[in-house]
């Protein structure tokens, strides 16, 4: 997946408010193509796994409930310079600092439910689009 493909997951928060298809089209209007994708829960078990390079990290906890709390849609995304195009178009973690028009700007509430997730680089792209996809869920 290195340089054309990112992991993205629309949030429990953005799930709940209605936001699935909002976001699904601001992405691809982005010009992402979806090449794999699922709506899913993760277990608290599951949730700590994906996110256990934040394990010693104040937040921890907070962000393992947060993510367990409800659906997710996980998908993988395929473009030129995937991983920073993407980070661009959702915007910086903490809305009230994300840019006019990003996804964190339009759907995010606040630092800790803001809406999306996104790879931060090629090679957790490749880890993160693993632990959800296996290679028959993924399409060209």
């Amino acid at each position: 997946m290195s340089g054309t493909r990112t992991l993205t997951m629309i949030k429990p928060d953005a799930v709940a408010a209605g936001h699935i298809g909002a976001i699904l089209h601001q992405i691809n209007e982005a010009g992402f193509k979806i090449v794999a994708m699922k709506y899913t829960k993760l277990s608290k078990e599951k949730a700590g796994e994906f996110y256990e390079v934040h394990k010693e990290r104040p937040f921890y906890g907070e962000l393992v409930d947060f993510m367990s709390s409800g659906p997710i849609v996980a998908a993988i995304l395929e473009k030129s310079n995937a991983v920073e195009d993407f980070r661009k178009l959702i915007g910086a973690t903490n809305p009230a600092d994300a840019a006019p028009g990003t996804i964190r700007a339009k759907f995010a509430k606040n630092i800790g439910e803001n809406a999306i997730h996104g790879s931060d680089s090629d090679e957790n792209a490749m880890i993160e689009g693993s632990f959800h996809f296996g290679g028959v869920e993924i399409f060209k």
